[in-house]
């Protein structure tokens, strides 16, 4: 939990360890209020100071908040350097001629119109992760009441965002982002769109809309594939809201406040086009901001730095359980599976191991093991998950599962009348599914 606040995890070890590495990205996007408070919990997890480890971290935190972006009285964007040296030999050295104006004191300079998100992403990928504190346009007012009580790690991020302006709220699955987005949504007093993955999440978002705000059926709208709303709250999929012949739609509103649930998506070329709205905030949700493709820098350029929290105090509070984790080692199911293995390599050899046969009777000790409980069964490949919904007698949930059908086969789940369900990769980003008691990774 505490390395999460500030490590990658690279890889599991022959001796069962896990090998983690620190790199200059993830001290950039450590949620932490200020230096100090970072180093506390990397000595907590290391057991002792590290001059040379805590000399690094402290050079990373300063590149991080050596530049910011602000808005002048006169309405035109600023950036701030911490010193003339910083304006002089790092910004004006890699930014292109142009993209900088003018001077205005040692340590400021002019943005060219239009330059901004450049200026940002040159100034990241030298090293410089740039604090945006932009006065945004205005968006539409409309008044929003919260029926809910925040918890006070909830309300700690309330109070950063509203202090920063916009960011990415970083927390375990079962921590309350999306009630702490509801939140902020209160305090912003304005139209709000929210983007999600995938379809699956629409109706989640729209029952919390509705749940625990004082808004109204018709002040919310759903535009996806099947329905095509576009209210003071619009919960949109990325997908839908990034594509040309619908974007113009969601440009005409002047939106106070723009969410990005499950944010590590907007890296995506589509994606990236729905950051360009025209918003007054930008709140990013994830548990996971860390991509595989280290395009990290596209969330924090253009969303916003992390808003975090101590994740052991959220599990030591009981607020979110800790998981129980066991990795069992599975034999092959016979010579011909072992052969195939041994046979191929790169990506197959990985599918054939993911898909192993022998997992199937594993699955069915496991479930008999803990009669009673609800149990997810994840897999990676259609073909495994097809086979070993078959041999539980258990339905498979996929990305080809029709959505009316996999919104009926959730809520039975929630309301008890299903106990297993065998989920692909659609189950990966943030279906609610709390009753959840047994998680059985086969692949």
């Amino acid at each position: 939990a505490r390395l999460a606040g500030f490590a990658h995890l690279v890889e599991t070890n022959r001796s069962g360890g896990y090998v983690y590495e620190i790199r200059p990205e993830d001290v950039w996007q450590a949620p932490f209020d200020d230096l100090e408070s970072l180093l506390d919990s990397v000595r907590a997890v290391v057991g002792e100071r590290s001059e040379r480890l805590e000399e690094w971290i402290s050079g990373q935190w300063g590149r991080a908040h050596a530049f910011r972006l602000y808005t002048h009285d006169e309405g035109y964007v600023v950036l701030e350097a911490r010193s003339a040296d910083f304006l002089g030999n790092v910004a004006e050295q890699h930014l292109e001629d142009g993209q900088l104006r003018a001077r205005i004191s040692d340590t400021e300079a002019w943005v060219a119109e239009d330059e901004t998100a450049p200026v940002k992403r040159t100034l990241y990928e030298a090293g410089y992760p740039v604090v945006d504190e932009r006065a945004l346009e205005a968006g539409d007012e409309l008044p929003i009441e919260l029926r809910a009580q925040l918890r006070d790690y909830q309300q700690t991020w309330v109070d950063r965002f509203v202090e920063k302006g916009g960011g990415v709220l970083v927390g375990p699955p079962g921590s309350g982002k999306t009630i702490a987005a509801l939140g902020i949504m209160e305090v912003v007093q304005g139209e709000t769109l929210v983007l999600v993955p995938s379809r699956e999440l629409v109706p989640q978002w729209v029952d919390a809309l509705l749940t625990h705000t004082s808004l109204t059926q018709d002040q919310v709208g759903e535009y996806h594939g099947d329905r095509k709303e576009i209210r003071p709250v619009t919960v949109a999929t990325y997908h839908t809201a990034g594509m040309d012949r619908h974007r113009a739609l969601f440009e005409e509103r002047r939106w106070g406040l723009v969410v990005y649930d499950e944010v590590h998506h907007i890296p995506a070329p589509i994606h990236r086009r729905t950051a360009d709205l025209q918003t007054k905030h930008r709140l990013g949700l994830s548990a996971t901001p860390l991509r595989e493709d280290d395009a990290e820098v596209e969330i924090f350029t253009l969303v916003g730095p992390p808003i975090g929290t101590d994740w052991g105090a959220l599990f030591d509070a009981g607020y979110v359980a800790e998981p129980e984790v066991e990795i069992r080692y599975v034999p092959w199911g016979g010579d011909d599976d072992r052969n195939a293995y041994v046979s191929t390599e790169g990506h197959e050899r990985r599918q054939l191991a993911a898909s192993n046969p022998a997992k199937v009777d594993e699955i069915r000790h496991i479930l008999r093991a803990h009669p009673g409980q609800k149990a997810l069964v994840f897999v990676e490949y259609l073909d495994q998950g097809a086979a070993i919904a078959e041999a539980i007698d258990a339905p498979f949930v996929s990305g080809e599962t029709p959505h009316h059908e996999r919104r009926r086969l959730f809520e039975a789940f929630r309301e008890g009348d299903q106990r297993v369900l065998v989920v692909s990769r659609v189950g990966d980003e943030g279906i609610d599914l709390p009753n959840a008691e047994l998680a059985i990774v086969a692949s």
